[in-house]
């Protein structure tokens, strides 16, 4: 290949920091959705790496041949969903729960009228339920203060630096100084317990009807309206055409093939996005998909290597795991709570989906994220008919 069509440096580059950000961002949070959820350490590893397979690979695979920088990620309101659910699910009713809200994401790509109906879901009950899920690990980060004030203040002073500098970096600033801190502390070991290549971890799906209601059903509507539906803002406000059905399905069908080996969910990312598809990426908008297909690469080096990148974060102790998670879900509360105070039609019902979502509570074996969603839902048509 002549050196002439090669991309630029700066495409190099952006992929690379969107691999960082995207991979380093919530992998904590990924962490705690396994651990929640009563997954062994090998299987929070290969939830990880089946993760970083189907976003490498989809996406370096649309990319080449829709000719448009796709960038996927994992759905970070699904994981936080999944580390908040407090209805006693097993690894294996989890994992039935993702196939199930794969397919249900692959229906809606292969049905036009699914995807209509969808996006007619009111934005404040889905920002409420997004809100309720995220509100308890921002809690976290404080009610974790006491225990370690030094490290954790510290955490805290250099994100709100770097959101002042450089947004985008905020998150792996923490994680370095986190890492830093630990390491000469001596609680952090070299991270090799469960070797350096990945291997996939495949569990049995058990499907039950109260994780299909209480697990399935919300984390394919946050992630729908939390992350497809944004990313493909992101990619139109870009300049492109971006087949929504096609791109639904196949982050879909991803999931739902990957969900045997622990992926939660597959889908379009936003701010990555955002970075893969900037000028500064590529000069020439019609050959900015190359940008997409070496984040995809870099996403496939990284799940060779999950291992030592998981054991980092499950052997780092409880309360700085729940801080840096905390940190990293203050930018989407934020973009929640603003789009449920935002409408003043159906504020109410958008706050009590909030609220009922935060509560944790749990009835008949389902989670609070659904019976969020029926409080936002009754209140509304009550607020609709008066």
């Amino acid at each position: 290949m002549r050196s002439s069509h090669l991309p630029p440096p700066a495409s190099f580059s952006a992929a690379l920091v969107a691999t960082i950000i995207g991979f380093g961002g919530t992998v904590a949070l990924v962490v705690q959705a396994g651990q929640a959820l009563g997954a062994s350490p090998s299987q929070i590893i290969s939830m990880l790496a089946a993760l970083a397979i189907g976003i490498g690979a989809t996406g370096a695979v649309l990319s080449w041949r829709l000719k448009m920088p796709v960038v996927l990620a994992w759905s970070t309101p699904g994981a936080a969903l999944l580390a908040a659910t407090t209805a006693g699910y097993d690894w294996a009713t989890a994992v039935g729960a993702f196939v199930l809200a794969g397919l249900m994401m692959v229906l809606t790509g292969l049905i036009p009228v699914l995807g209509r109906l969808a996006g007619r879901i009111p934005s404040g009950i889905a920002a409420g339920m997004l809100a309720g899920v995220l509100l308890p690990f921002c809690l976290k980060l404080f009610q974790a203060l006491p225990l370690d004030m030094v490290l954790i203040a510290s955490l805290v002073a250099v994100f709100l630096g770097f959101r002042r500098l450089a947004p985008v970096w905020a998150v792996p600033a923490v994680l370095v100084v986190a890492f830093t801190v630990l390491a000469v502390r001596g609680q952090l070991a070299l991270p090799l317990d469960n070797g350096l290549f990945t291997r996939l971890d495949p569990t049995m799906p058990h499907l039950d009807w109260k994780a299909a209601i209480g697990l399935a059903v919300p984390l394919y509507l946050v992630t729908l309206a939390s992350q497809n539906l944004p990313g493909l803002v992101v990619l139109k406000n870009a300049g492109y055409a971006p087949p929504a059905n096609r791109l639904i399905f196949w982050g879909g069908l991803t999931s739902t093939l990957m969900a045997p080996f622990g992926a939660h969910g597959v889908n379009l990312a936003a701010i990555t996005a955002a970075i893969c598809t900037d000028a500064d990426a590529h000069p020439d908008a019609a050959q900015r998909w190359k940008v997409g297909v070496i984040y995809g690469l870099l996403y496939l080096c990284v799940a060779a290597f999950i291992p030592p990148l998981a054991q980092l974060f499950m052997d780092m102790p409880p309360h700085i795991l729940a801080s840096i998670t905390g940190l990293a879900l203050i930018a989407p509360l934020t973009g929640a709570l603003i789009t449920v105070f935002t409408h003043e039609k159906g504020r109410e019902a958008a706050i009590l989906t909030f609220v009922a979502t935060a509560s944790g509570l749990a009835l008949f074996g389902v989670g609070s994220a659904f019976w969020g969603l029926v409080a936002g839902f009754a209140a509304l048509l009550v607020l609709r008919r008066n």
